[in-house]
């Protein structure tokens, strides 16, 4: 028999597991759960680490995890399983039929043809350009969801214009570039994503306060749009050097046919239905899937069987639900309260040391999203607010904008429904993203905190 070789990420699995699990068992945070709920605590951070690692294909650790957890009786089935049965999973489904079907009739390349060339003169111009169009979609479409599933196409087009193969460094840039410039800067604009949108709903309700458009804009998107943009850029030009290679493109002026005209139809119709959600209170993973359904019907839609069959990833759709069963587990084990509850006390707070109170809060938001996910760091912090307000000194304004350094920072892709839909749908594997969160999330910390800092206090928030 064969041994089959072990991996550079498998041995560091191998290693990160045992010693982090030791480290929660012989610490005090032990004795805070009870036996459930230490397993599952256990359990969670086994399957991040190995998602982190990719020291297994992505779908078999989500069917660990999954499995473990039913085979542990840590939740209920409706519980370990939400994933499958989530919106995130449906606009997964809607999103690649979308994709696949921008990409076939040609509508995507149409689209292509009028940005690559004036991106492909050099590398970073084409990768700046790609985060550029995602922020300015930010302002126009108030779901990340919808811009990823419309731009994602568009930019793989893009790539391959640009003479990026499947698999290369340019063509996995391109589709982080349009994927987390489509998300993270746009947390700087206000109705861009759900956790801003949670955290103001919130804010009214419990405190009376909520910012103005342009309040919200001028003290965020300097810092944590503009910069983390260009961070963004910069990280992805080194991760991933890579030259275009422009490919010669077809001449001008081919009139739409039927197919395309019918396509661009019922895109803007669910476009439509997306960008006025809040009239008609449909989730935008049903209107996506009934277009998706739509262009499935034979006769109306223009996806045959077979390309469904072929270019849909069930794989995909396992990590997803994999990763939502972990974010379910640990909100059934109330794991995210009971740290929330210690963690506040611990909290080094003190009038006068204001740059202290803000990286504080900052950090408090950032690691409360690492288990409750991004949506529900307002929830969580919200309530705490005017504790937190009489404990730094800061105006209580002040102290609820820190939430935004919290939500903008993602660790972990789990995190962020709308990232976890956006690698499936660029056929790109889960551990770049996640790398690339780690690394962004260090320099936002790092360079990022203290700029915005000083920017609050040059504006006299702090």
């Amino acid at each position: 028999m064969t041994n089959l070789p072990v991996s550079r990420s498998q041995w560091l699995a191998l290693a990160l597991i045992p010693l982090l699990s030791a480290g929660l068992l012989f610490s005090p945070v032990a004795g805070w759960f009870d036996g459930p709920q230490l397993l599952s605590a256990l359990l969670v951070m086994a399957g991040l680490v190995l998602f982190a690692t990719g020291a297994l294909p992505e779908f078999v650790t989500a069917l660990l995890v999954l499995t473990l957890a039913m085979l542990l009786s840590l939740a209920p089935a409706e519980v370990v399983f939400s994933g499958l049965t989530s919106t995130a999973c449906w606009l997964i489904v809607s999103g690649l039929v979308i994709g696949i079907a921008i990409s076939e009739t040609g509508l995507a390349q149409r689209v292509s043809d009028l940005f690559t060339r004036h991106l492909d003169a050099s590398y970073t111009r084409l990768i700046a350009g790609i985060v550029v169009i995602g922020i300015v979609l930010g302002f126009v479409m108030p779901s990340s969801v919808g811009r990823i599933v419309l731009f994602i196409p568009i930019a793989l087009t893009i790539a391959h214009s640009c003479g990026f193969e499947p698999g290369s460094n340019g063509q996995k840039a391109v589709g982080l570039a349009a994927a987390f410039g489509s998300h993270l800067p746009t947390f700087a604009i206000l109705p861009a994503n759900v956790p801003n949108m949670i955290m103001i709903g919130s804010a009214e309700k419990i405190h009376g306060w909520s910012p103005m458009f342009g309040e919200y804009l001028l003290l965020h998107f300097p810092v944590l749009g503009i910069l983390k943009a260009i961070l963004l850029v910069v990280v992805l030009v080194r991760l991933y050097p890579d030259n275009p290679k422009p490919v010669p493109q077809a001449g001008p002026g081919r009139p739409f046919n039927f197919t395309e005209s019918r396509l661009m139809m019922i895109l803007l119709v669910t476009l439509g239905f997306w960008l006025t959600d809040t009239w008609h209170q449909i989730s935008a993973a049903w209107i996506g899937l009934a277009a998706a359904t739509l262009l499935l019907m034979p006769g109306i839609g223009m996806i045959s069987t077979q390309s469904f069959n072929q270019k849909v990833n069930i794989s995909s759709i396992l990590v997803v639900a994999g990763l939502l069963g972990i974010a379910g587990l640990i909100n059934h084990q109330n794991i995210s309260g009971i740290l929330g509850g210690h963690v506040l006390a611990w909290l080094p707070l003190e009038p006068g040391r204001d740059f202290a109170n803000f990286l504080t809060l900052s950090l408090a938001a950032t690691a409360t999203g690492m288990v409750t996910t991004l949506a529900g760091i307002p929830a969580t912090l919200t309530p705490l607010a005017g504790a937190m307000s009489e404990m730094t000194g800061f105006s209580l304004e002040a102290v609820l904008m820190t939430q935004v350094l919290g939500f903008s920072t993602i660790i972990f892709t789990y995190q962020s429904v709308p990232l976890m839909m956006a690698m499936p749908l660029a056929g790109i594997p889960m551990r770049h993203a996640a790398r690339l969160c780690l690394i962004l999330a260090a320099l936002t910390i790092v360079i990022l905190f203290p700029l915005d800092y000083l920017w609050w206090r040059w504006l006299g928030w702090i």
